[in-house]
């Protein structure tokens, strides 16, 4: 089982849920696994901390954290993990099936890194914008008929697994060898952020592309950043690179 201090460090975040008593049942799965910490970005009803389905963890639902951005949600984070089914979309980030996600959650609390699990809306899912905050999405087998669960129930399951699959029959050693390759911290999805949008900034001000191609030069960027597992050295050293290409893009523009 995962220590307190372990489980201390993963956050729940609910991407636009609709249904408050949705949310209520999510809160009730994370006090059954002994979680605590729950965010909710952009909920569609305004009421949503009073639902009645949070079974022995109104107090839960009660310091749940609201934000209006899912950037501002997961922004203290190192491993950001999206779920939902393949059945209507490719993605761009790794797909991890639900049983081998454990080492990588191993690892991350090894190395002190903070974890979010997302979910996304009930209608949709998490959208592709949405995903392209993500290092994976972890996809809950299901029966190709049905590939689509309740939230609250997927959100039982996958705590569950995380929980207790770390410390299954040789779950342990994997976790150690990929921890060996991933000793440093990692950056937290806010400095990724800003290293996104300085990119942009530059190539914005190097005119790389047309306007219409902002938004997906944007997408592509917070994927890629992700895929690299930047150390806070790498990190550092990138923002120089291109603090200093923008200022002498700038200072041309200016003369």
């Amino acid at each position: 089982m995962l220590t307190s201090t372990q489980r201390e460090r993963l956050d729940v975040v609910l991407v636009s849920p609709r249904n408050p008593l949705n949310i209520g049942a999510v809160a009730r799965a994370m006090a059954n696994f002994g979680f605590a910490h729950l965010s909710v970005v952009s909920a569609h009803d305004p009421h949503w901390r009073e639902a009645r389905s949070a079974v022995g963890a109104p107090e839960l639902l009660a310091n749940a954290r609201e934000h209006a951005t899912l950037a501002e949600a997961i922004a203290q984070d190192t491993l950001i993990l999206g779920t939902g089914t393949l059945t209507y979309r490719k993605p761009d980030q790794p797909v991890i099936p639900l049983p081998e996600l454990a080492p990588r959650i191993r690892q991350e609390l090894v190395r002190n890194g903070r974890i979010a699990l997302l979910f996304g809306s009930e209608k949709h899912g998490l959208s592709r914008d949405d995903l392209s905050y993500c290092h994976a999405l972890v996809e809950i087998p299901t029966d190709m008929h049905q590939p689509s669960m309740n939230l609250g129930q997927a959100a039982a399951v996958c705590l569950y697994e995380l929980t207790c699959g770390a410390f299954r029959t040789g779950s342990e050693s994997n976790a150690s060898q990929a921890t060996q390759q991933l000793s440093e911290p990692a950056v937290p999805a806010a400095i990724l952020e800003r290293l996104a949008n300085l990119i942009e900034q530059t190539m914005l001000a190097a005119h790389y592309s047309p306007k219409s191609m902002h938004a997906a030069n944007r997408h592509d960027l917070r994927v890629v950043l992700r895929s690299l597992n930047l150390s806070p050295l790498d990190s550092r050293r990138i923002f120089g690179l291109f603090r200093r290409i923008l200022n002498q893009l700038t200072a041309k523009r200016n003369t």
